[in-house]
């Protein structure tokens, strides 16, 4: 049973792996911005990401929304002899 569809078993699982990262990128990029909204861009992504609509609106949601940390850049102290 090496090939199912057509398609060897491994490529089939690589296929998934993939779909499985396509489908929680809002999700991913949401944790790495840290944002505020992340556990509700995460069940929108999971309820309703199927649909091409609810996978749009979490991906662009996590893009836009308020990062929970302000990073901002302090120079170091002038260095004196």
């Amino acid at each position: 049973m090496a090939f199912l569809l057509g398609l060897p078993l491994l490529l089939l699982i690589l296929l998934g792996v993939v779909a499985f990262f396509i489908h929680f990128l809002p999700i991913f990029v949401a944790g790495s911005r840290h944002v505020q909204n992340f556990w509700w861009i995460f069940l929108i992504n999971l309820f309703f990401g199927w649909t091409l609509i609810g996978w749009v609106i979490a991906l662009v949601w996590a893009m836009r929304d308020v990062p929970r940390f302000a990073y901002r850049y302090v120079p170091p102290p002038p260095y004196n002899r």
